[in-house]
């Protein structure tokens, strides 16, 4: 069947648009691919050992409720991503469609919001590797001061840095390089939860659990949480554990049917990940309990790394399997994170938004070369300054992340409403799909970053660190945001063009 006749089936009223050709390798990524890289950058076993213990502090037994009410949200943008790449294949994605759909004001906003999420996560993820680096080591060599040397700061910033830059060389060796790599990964990762889960099932089943806490339907009720305070920070910590998915859509352009392939992807990749985190959840839980004494997941001294607390208890000499897990998830999830900000700067520099040198593609690897290098070192440079400073500000810093997530996402999935206002009411189909779940989403994920906003001005917020009475997690947001009005006033002054015509449409095929 031709790609053309592809189109036609999925959509004949509405074909589908080209991409504007970039120069990325055509073609080198299927559904599999997609979801293996998904779930690499979402980092399910990094992700779960800093989530859960201060979500279980906020909501105890009913963790599956409120990872099931950030699922949601989380799945109705997801739907929205999908019909905008059904239309418009592009690696810019939020700034993009953003663009098409708002101006190029709006557009280059919600592109300075991936951006700015993903450079915050990628200094993260390479300080957590390095984290897990050296407690591994220390397990297996059985010296426990070789887990101390992640605090001296003149060996965690190079060795933070040498995996920065090990994920720079991955990216730019193009996707087939990234996806041999992330296979081995995420099947390794993947694999040490689910004995882990296992595990932690068979301990209650024996009785040897630390507090046995068998399952129940109850756990699974969200209006069994309690305050709608309680509710809201429970979802705000469960929004955070699925973001990264709509790194599937951001290789549009490198897939092997692009108008499909991506959106399959992202809600495979999605609902994959929700079913393992409450696999992980349940048997935490019946393990551990939620107490705040001992093993107990709502012990505050857990909260930092609950597997790291929990993994010999319940793995026994396999305890340095689960520190392995960690570190290859967060060192696999920052190869993979470093794709999206590559591709979106590489659009916003195709489209003359940035300076053109953005807009390079490797001749040899068919990969973002410029956009690449540009990621992997602001990120490097960012953790360097906010490490150096205060450890609080790097913390506060990744809870501001949180904010810019909900902000670009509920930007992206507005923009879905109003590109098809006007075909919105055309089938039942096209309703639910285009108007009724982006906008549910949309709305959702924008009153969690105007709440969270307004929450983080209190200086307890986060670390408890404070400017002048209020709260550096809100400084920090406010503060990444003034830069990309900052930078985008200065564009706009230099590259005019793109402000007054933004992203003109391209011919679509069958037109």
């Amino acid at each position: 069947m031709s790609h053309n006749a592809v189109h036609e089936r999925t959509d004949p009223e509405h074909p589908s648009e080209h991409p504007a050709d970039k120069g990325l390798a055509k073609g080198a990524v299927g559904v599999l691919g997609l979801v293996v890289i998904g779930i690499s950058t979402i980092a399910p076993a990094y992700t779960l050992t800093a989530a859960l213990g201060p979500t279980v502090a906020e909501v105890g037994t009913h963790l599956p409720a409120i990872f099931l009410a950030g699922f949601v949200p989380m799945l109705l943008v997801a739907l929205g991503y999908r019909e905008l790449n059904n239309r418009m294949p592009d690696a810019g994605t939020t700034f993009t469609w953003a663009t098409r759909a708002f101006g190029p004001w709006v557009g280059w906003m919600g592109g300075w919001g991936l951006i700015a999420a993903t450079v915050i996560v990628l200094s993260n993820l390479a300080a957590v590797a390095v984290d897990f680096l050296y407690l591994m080591l220390a397990q297996v060599t059985g010296n426990d001061a070789i887990a101390d040397l992640t605090t001296n700061l003149w060996v965690n910033i190079p060795t933070t840095l040498a995996f920065l830059a090990l994920a720079v060389w991955v990216s730019y060796r193009g996707v087939q390089t990234t996806m041999t790599v992330q296979y081995v990964l995420v099947a390794f990762q993947v694999i040490v939860l689910l004995v882990f889960a296992v595990a932690g099932f068979v301990h209650l089943a024996r009785g040897s659990a630390f507090d046995p806490t068998p399952p129940q339907l109850e756990w699974f009720n969200p209006f069994g949480v309690g305050d709608l305070t309680t509710f809201t920070a429970g979802v705000s910590l469960s929004i955070f554990i699925f973001w990264g998915w709509d790194v599937t859509l951001t290789m549009n352009e490198e897939t092997k049917d692009p108008a499909r392939t991506p959106g399959r992807g992202s809600t495979l990749t999605v609902l994959v990940v929700m079913a393992l985190y409450l696999l992980v959840a349940l048997s935490t839980i019946a393990f551990a309990g939620v107490g705040t004494t001992g093993l107990g997941a709502g012990n505050p001294e857990n909260q930092e790394s609950i597997f790291a607390v929990l993994a010999g208890p319940v793995l026994g000499p396999l305890a340095f399997v689960m520190s392995l897990a960690i570190l290859t998830s967060s060192a696999s999830s920052l190869q993979s994170t470093m794709v999206g900000p590559a591709r979106t700067l590489l659009s916003m520099g195709f489209y003359r938004a940035l300076p053109e040198s953005f807009g390079r593609v490797s001749p040899r690897f068919k990969s973002p070369s410029v956009a690449t290098f540009v990621s992997g070192t602001a990120a490097g440079v960012f953790y360097v300054v906010t490490r150096l400073l205060s450890e609080n500000a790097l913390w506060d810093t990744i809870t501001a992340l949180g904010m810019m997530v909900c902000f670009y996402y509920g930007i992206t999935a507005v923009a879905c409403v109003w590109f098809f206002r006007r075909e919105a009411l055309e089938s039942v189909r096209s309703f639910v799909l285009k108007l009724l779940c982006p906008l549910v989403g949309g709305v959702v994920l924008l009153a969690m970053f105007l709440k969270t906003a307004v929450d983080s001005m209190d200086p307890s917020y986060g670390s408890g660190s404070s400017i002048g009475g209020v709260g550096m997690v809100f400084v920090l947001g406010v503060s990444i945001i003034g830069i990309g009005l900052l930078l985008m006033a200065y564009q706009a002054w230099r590259r005019p063009e793109f402000f007054r015509r933004g992203i003109p449409a391209p011919a679509a095929e069958g037109r």
